[in-house]
């Protein structure tokens, strides 16, 4: 009702947004921020669940948990496949959530790109701190190669503290002398555990996830162990040698500043990357589906990455801001990289 009496007599909190966006990203701030603000792990995680909106409630999807003789997690399986590529997705949560709302979206996510996603229940924090959560992503990783899946038919995708993930997974893939996806997809990627970029706390009156967060959740993965800021971000890694890294934010989200400094990163180190920026958005709002066009673009460009791994070429959008090695995103037939 505020937000409604605010743009009755004012406007909009961002130009543009609607108003079923507007009072969602309110309402999930309002979640994450009293689920913080509770006195342990698992009364947050529990209140989190407690209410949620999703974009699409029913999917022609089939969620199947994993057997015993795989991973923990959930196959997320379209009624409707068009090709043969497997995607290993990672979810969101700064690391220590695996919200109901989540699956929903990698549902959403099946059905719109038509693929068949295994998403891993990885370890959280702050239970489990670094490097479980590696852990877990390299033996994911290594059970699709098991099963037979070709690692030009692998596709590595994750959200938030997901795309962390999947950037570190990369690193940690090329150090083991694994061959890399075909491709990587990083939504609204955290790309620093540490400070950078004035929208991490500059964008808190936009965001759903707030920066004093990000610290929290940072603290949580490195546990008490030794690991430095430096080591647990994918922005100070040796980027050389990766699978094609295709990265979209929101120009509003609190991690646009530090998103914006990895792909500058990855690019000057000869990195194939390429970021697209949807100015007035906020994380995550892929999740909106449908319901919101910037969600519906931003998903249709998500299918056009995979469709270049099968030979289509992958065309820059409005959106884009950055692409580094315009040859390789730019032409059918991605080079796939393979372990030295």
């Amino acid at each position: 009702m505020n937000i409604l009496a605010r743009r009755a007599i004012a406007k909009p909190l961002v130009p543009g947004w609607t108003i079923p966006f507007e009072i969602a990203t309110l309402f999930y701030r309002k979640q994450f921020n009293h689920a913080f603000s509770l006195p342990s792990m698992v009364e947050g995680r529990a209140y989190f669940d407690s209410l949620y909106t999703i974009a699409l409630p029913t999917l022609p999807v089939r969620i199947q948990a994993s057997t015993a003789q795989e991973p923990r997690g959930h196959w997320f399986i379209p009624e409707v496949s068009s090709g043969s590529k497997t995607m290993l997705y990672f979810h969101g949560g700064g690391y220590a959530f695996y919200p109901t709302v989540s699956r929903h979206f990698i549902a959403l996510l099946a059905h719109k790109l038509q693929i068949r996603i295994f998403a891993p229940d990885y370890r959280l924090t702050p239970e489990h701190a670094h490097p479980a959560q590696q852990e877990d992503a390299l033996a994911a990783y290594g059970y699709l190669l098991e099963r037979g899946a070709p690692p030009t038919e692998i596709v590595l995708a994750g959200d938030s503290a997901g795309g962390h993930l999947v950037l570190m997974t990369l690193v940690s893939l090329r150090q083991a002398g694994l061959p890399q996806p075909a491709l990587a997809l990083a939504l609204s990627p955290w790309t620093d555990i540490g400070r950078r970029g004035a929208s991490q706390f500059g964008h808190d009156r936009y965001d759903m996830v707030q920066g004093y967060q990000t610290l929290q959740y940072g603290q949580w993965l490195k546990g008490s162990g030794e690991w430095s800021d430096t080591q647990l971000s994918p922005i100070a890694q040796d980027l050389r040698k990766l699978a094609p890294i295709y990265i979209q934010a929101g120009g509003k989200e609190i991690l646009v500043d530090m998103i914006r400094d990895f792909a500058r990163q990855a690019k000057n180190q000869g990195a194939p990357v390429r970021l697209d920026v949807w100015p007035d958005m906020t994380h995550e709002f892929h999740a909106h589906g449908s319901t919101l066009q910037q969600s519906e673009q931003a998903l249709t460009a998500l299918l056009a990455a995979i469709q270049w791994t099968e030979g289509r070429v992958f065309d820059s959008i409005k959106e884009t801001e950055l692409s580094g090695l315009d040859s390789v995103f730019n032409k059918a037939q991605p080079e796939i990289i393979k372990p030295e």
